[in-house]
């Protein structure tokens, strides 16, 4: 492997998260020093953000484990070998199966374990090997309304547009210049949507680097995104804005929805959401009087309570106006490395939210088109009795910083008989593993862009061209080093075990297929990286042989238009589905207006950093440029009124907890608001404030004011009292 013999850039992609960005990677045969955008891709054009520009720094960092761990009876880790690793977690696995079953061993998948597909489709494989339906992901913790409104609504076949074909654009909590949740390099495409003249909405309590962008910016109090976007359908229908033709043809449950958002004026919205009636207006009309728009939901509207409705009623506007891709249209990608259906003008019907497969003991919680509830995990550590998890394979998360009611989840991993994280560092929940197995880092692994071509599968996420990029490993792991491809890591515990896996391919979306074609890896088999790649892309539209002839990335030829609707083809999407008519009619009977608690009179809300990515690296000083907390972000008028100052150290109390903060001036917030990252903490669960940054779901019970279906409780627009933190203060709890 001797890719930078002949030169010092060597084309790649970054792997940090799911943007996938192309970058040249600068280094020598003996590592990688630098990186930076790609300049001539035709789809990224340059661009990286500041987290994946610290890759290099992270192959070098001195908190990357070169070693995999094994937790001592003192609580401290060490070395150990790769292979004694996995003979004893293989071992122990082995007994728990044979004396409690097959459910008492749990796997969870998070950020990074999602960001690596091989790793990911190895994981699903093992739990099916074992017989386990026990698999939890982020995906229920923080967007889990994107597939449970999904299925209660139905799917329109074309698809939406992309941002270079929508007319508008409503953004509700979602901040991609951030998050990198929406279309690749977020900025520029959103520069040049705004330039041809796209219409940009913004729903948020923060006037973000995309609400600065915005026509229209309707900043509403935290947890009423279904109040705003029920007064939008509501103005939409009294103006005559809505598609009859489309939703004559296409939609049931129109009567039942109209009646629905009746109570929503734009006069009882402003009292309750802390917006003008004006504005609310001016924003429907912009949004229905497009012919192609997009409506998209971020983290903080499903965190905050109603989720699922926020998320249901925003595919509800578009199909109202008859937003989504015609018959006739460009499909904005018919696919390089991933077989999409075929795309037509019709709707595939609703299908089951909830109420089938895995039964959990608590909350009367099961499984849902997001995957089971995450937070129920660590009740089901808890609970004794048949069924109770007692393993935990820990794939690329953070749980104890992760996942809701902080205090449940340390207690629930600590009475785990074996936590098995597979990390390059030693996070929070790695000090509590017994196993912390150590995997290969970006560049010494081969990748691709499969992962965010898949996003397309989201509204307003994914390629708006058909593009695809294949990266090949380019240095070896650091001499001395003890390392192994995660994906490998899974094999290497199966092995063992006397497991094959059969891993279903990444290139059809078809579950009959991908059960067909899945790629049987007996325990006595070794494959590398890339003939595993190939395998599960084998039935890809462009050859990955294809895509490997462009390094630097490639838009392929390939077009495809928006087929007629079948003759004969009855599917109709759901607009007035009865759960969420119920639900919005609750919200209806609700005073809403200012938070009437006078113990809590403010309202926590999560946020991200532009320099942090979820709960990983932390402590990692280049990135933190100093700082390794997690502020408090306040209006300045608040700040004044309670007397404090930016820099001062708070305590910010829920009915649960108290945690500590340090707290930052924010114009951009609206008042009554404390904006904080989530995903913060130190080892064990300790806050530390500045040192190590407080975990805002500490104020949150798992079992209070939870989604009956996904079980997410509120973990954003949090109830909450700030004061100052005095001589002999409470601290952290």
């Amino acid at each position: 492997m001797k890719p930078f013999a002949h030169t010092s850039v060597v084309p790649s992609i970054c792997r940090l998260c799911h943007a996938q960005c192309p970058v040249h990677v600068e280094g020598t045969d003996a590592g990688v020093t630098g990186l930076r955008g790609a300049a001539g891709n035709d789809v990224y054009h340059g661009f990286t953000c500041s987290k994946g520009r610290a890759l290099p720094a992270y192959h070098a960092s001195p908190e990357r484990l070169r070693h995999s761990q094994v937790r001592a009876p003192g609580g401290e880790h060490r070395n150990v070998p790769v292979a004694a690793a996995l003979d004893d977690i293989a071992r122990r696995l082995s007994v728990l199966l044979d004396r409690h079953g097959p459910r008492s061993v749990a796997l969870y998948i998070g950020t990074h374990g999602y960001n690596n597909l091989l790793t990911s489709q190895t994981a699903m494989a093992f739990m099916e090997a074992i017989g386990s339906p026990m698999t939890f992901t982020s995906v229920t913790i923080d967007q889990p309304g994107k597939a449970i409104s999904s299925a209660l609504h139905g799917t329109w076949l074309a698809g939406p547009p992309s941002i270079e074909q929508a007319d508008v654009w409503l953004a509700t909590g979602t901040n991609p210049m951030h998050s990198m949740l929406g279309p690749v390099n977020p900025g520029r495409a959103f520069g040049r949507a705004r330039a041809r003249g796209m219409k940009l909405i913004v729903v948020d309590p923060r006037r973000t680097e995309l609400a600065r962008r915005a026509d229209v910016h309707l900043q509403a109090r935290p947890g009423e995104d279904p109040a705003v976007l029920a007064g939008l359908l509501r103005v939409i229908f009294s103006e005559g804005l809505e598609d009859g033709l489309f939703l004559a043809e296409n939609a049931d449950g129109v009567d039942e929805l109209r009646a629905a958002v009746e109570p929503f004026t734009p006069d009882s919205v402003s009292r309750r959401a802390g917006v003008a009636a004006a504005d609310l207006v001016t924003a429907a009309r912009l949004y229905g009087g497009a012919r192609r728009g997009v409506a998209v939901v971020g983290t903080g509207p499903n965190m905050s309570g109603r989720g699922n409705l926020t998320e249901y009623l925003s595919k509800v506007l578009m199909s109202v106006c008859g937003h989504w891709l015609g018959q006739g249209d460009r499909v904005p990608n018919p696919g390089v490395l991933i077989q999409w259906p075929p795309r037509r003008a019709q709707a595939v019907g609703p299908t089951p939210a909830w109420g089938f497969g895995e039964r959990l003991r608590v909350r009367g919680l099961g499984d849902t088109a997001a995957g089971l509830p995450t937070a129920a995990a660590a009740d089901e550590m808890l609970l004794d009795g048949e069924g109770r998890v007692r393993a935990l394979l820990n794939l690329g998360g953070n749980p104890l910083l992760a996942w809701p009611d902080q205090t449940k989840t340390a207690e629930a991993l600590r009475r785990l008989d074996l936590l098995v994280s597979i990390d390059p560092v030693l996070s929070a929940t790695g000090r509590l593993s017994d196993y912390v197995l150590a995997p290969t880092m970006f560049f010494e692994a081969a990748g691709c862009s499969a992962l965010s071509e898949l996003l397309g599968a989201y509204v307003g996420w994914g390629y708006a061209q058909p593009y695809g990029q294949w990266a090949p490993a380019l240095v070896d792991p650091p001499a001395g080093a003890d390392v192994v491809d995660d994906w490998k890591l899974l094999h290497g515990i199966a092995s063992r075990m006397g497991l094959t896996l059969r891993v279903k391919p990444i290139s059809t979306l078809d579950p009959t297929l991908q059960a067909e074609r899945a790629v049987e890896i007996p325990p006595s088999v070794s494959l590398d990286s890339e003939e595993l790649w190939a395998a599960l892309l084998r039935d890809s539209p462009v050859p990955l042989d294809e895509v490997k002839r462009y390094p630097e990335g490639h838009v392929f030829a390939r077009e495809e238009i928006v087929l007629a609707r079948e003759e004969g083809h009855e599917g109709r999407l759901d607009v007035g589905n009865l759960a969420m008519m119920d639900e919005l009619a609750a919200v209806a009977a609700e005073p809403g207006g200012a938070p009437g608690d006078a113990a809590h009179p403010f309202r926590l809300i999560s946020r991200r950093l532009p320099h942090v990515h979820n709960s990983s690296w932390h402590a990692h000083e280049y990135r933190h440029r100093g700082a390794l907390h997690n502020p408090a972000y306040m209006n300045p008028g608040d700040l004044e009124a309670l007397g404090l100052a930016s820099g001062d150290l708070v305590e910010i109390v829920s009915a649960r907890a108290i945690i500590r903060g340090v707290v930052e001036a924010e114009s951009d917030l609206r008042r009554g608001v404390v904006s904080m990252p989530h995903c913060f903490g130190g080892p064990g669960g300790r806050n530390d404030d500045a040192v190590v940054g407080a975990n805002t779901s500490r104020l949150v019970r798992s079992d209070v004011d939870y989604d009956p279906h996904t079980g997410i409780p509120r973990m954003s627009s949090i109830p909450v009292s700030v004061r100052p933190v005095t001589a002999g203060g409470v601290g952290s709890g």
